[in-house]
């Protein structure tokens, strides 16, 4: 393989390196990642790093060749196996190597795949990614003799996972990995822990028969509704593809936001460690914000992604963090990252302690609000950003108040409307919550104003 590589601008995402194999990615750019990855890490000093892998039908090869990019700068390379990001993130804390990359898809189709690089305790993102891919093309690149281990984890994973289990009462629980690579570490942690279990889409098939790996997505939760329902069990839980996120659906069959289930996690946590910062995403409903509040607690407004938010909850030493894709971190008790599986095991402690409650009755509890879901409107990627600053711009010559931690979130009376730039895909995102239909419906008008303003189709009325 050439000591210099060029890779398609389309797989430099915002905070991972991904596309579609065969079209825009392969062997060949897995090789050129491990290269330059690898000769930064040399650079600064590093000379062990962990590499993962998920279950998908393209790993192996991807995973073979940035094994060989990285042994190449003379690293060594532990191979920690099959098995979810979190576990990579473990690992890397665990060896304290100098960094990690996983090869996964996450929560993208089969056909999809790509890299997740950590430098130290922290993903490459933006700019970082891109530097690395000029030192690719560059040729910047160091020489040595590495070596391989391997260095399966998944014991010591699931060891570190099951310490989550206080030995409370076990509530039943519906898990649905998704056929992904949460699938191949479940069956050990469920050994450990007690109650009835009941899993569906339990084995590791890069295919997804069951559904996409996305539990963002609500129809990707129907399999797992239908089984909390028929089985009775107290809660479920499901994972995207490489499990660092949850989707979680109560005993009534519904699906729990990711911002409902973040203010019963707080809850808990305050209670355990009064005064302590939560951070959550612009998306995420001002119930969450006021309830973190009334709890006690320091409510931080973050931007939307799993770095960002990582990112602010080391600014601000938050315990508890969370975003609307389902991204759960944790720093009371673990390491900080986003692990789907500690959520959940944490969440499982939670519902075990709710004396005389449901989770769903815990969910009906908090305060109501009418909102939107997420809203993804398609807009060009050498536009999506310049249709936010016209927003703003309109905004701020009208003298209207508004957050612009991460786009524009504008505030009324009755609730708030949110536009900002997906950094993972050619799409602005776009929120409304109200206190009143009327309200909503006037929130959706303002919203669809400033989009038809910027030449942006509405797909609402």
């Amino acid at each position: 393989m050439t000591e210099t590589h060029r890779f398609h601008p389309v797989v430099l995402r915002e905070y991972d390196i991904r596309g579609v194999v065969g079209r825009d990615l392969g062997p060949a750019d897995g090789y050129g990642i491990g290269r330059a990855f690898g000769s930064a890490l040399v650079e600064t000093g590093g000379r062990v790093v962990c590499v993962g892998q998920d279950g998908r039908l393209s790993t192996a090869a991807l995973e073979a060749a940035v094994v060989a990019g990285l042994v190449a700068c003379g690293l060594e390379v532990r191979r920690i196996g099959l098995g979810p990001t979190p576990m990579l993130n473990y690992a890397v804390r665990r060896h304290q190597a100098a960094g990690g990359v996983m090869v996964t898809g996450s929560h993208n189709p089969a056909d999809h795949n790509g890299f997740k690089l950590i430098d130290g305790d922290a993903y490459l993102t933006g700019d970082a990614i891109r530097g690395l891919a000029a030192r690719a093309a560059d040729g910047r690149l160091v020489r040595g003799e590495g070596r391989v281990v391997l260095y399966p984890m998944a014991v010591d994973y699931i060891e570190c996972l099951a310490g989550a289990w206080d030995g409370g009462r076990a509530p039943s629980v519906a898990w649905d990995p998704g056929n992904g690579a949460v699938a191949a570490v479940l069956p050990l942690l469920l050994q450990r822990l007690p109650g009835r279990h009941v899993v569906i889409n339990g084995t590791v098939d890069g295919t997804f028969p069951g559904h996409p790996p996305d539990p963002a997505e609500p129809r990707n939760l129907r399999q797992l509704q239908d089984l909390v329902l028929t089985e009775g069990t107290e809660l479920g839980v499901a994972f995207d593809g490489d499990g660092d996120r949850i989707g979680v659906v109560d005993d009534q069959g519904r699906v729990v936001c990711a911002d409902q289930l973040l203010a019963i996690l707080a809850e808990s946590l305050l209670k355990a460690r009064p005064g302590a910062a939560v951070v959550a995403d612009v998306k995420a409903s001002q119930v969450l914000f006021d309830e973190v509040r009334r709890l006690g607690g320091r409510a931080i407004m973050g931007r939307s992604g799993r770095s960002p938010i990582q990112r602010k909850m080391a600014e601000s030493q938050a315990l508890l963090g969370g975003e609307m894709s389902g991204h759960i971190f944790w720093a009371d008790g673990y390491y900080g990252f986003d692990d789907g599986l500690y959520a959940a095991l944490r969440l499982i402690r939670v519902v075990s302690r709710l004396a005389g409650e449901t989770l769903a009755g815990r969910v009906d509890r908090l305060p109501h609000r009418l909102n939107t879901p997420e809203m993804r409107l398609p807009c060009a990627d050498e536009r999506k950003f310049v249709v936010v600053d016209e927003v703003r711009a309109r905004l701020t010559a009208d003298g209207a108040a508004f957050d612009g931690t991460d786009g524009v979130r504008v505030g009324t009376p009755d609730g708030w409307w949110l536009l900002r730039a997906s950094h993972t895909e050619a799409a602005l995102s776009a929120r409304c919550e109200a206190l009143s239909p009327d309200g909503l419906k006037e929130l959706r008008h303002q919203l669809g104003t400033h989009l038809r303003l910027s030449g942006v189709a509405v797909p609402w009325g």
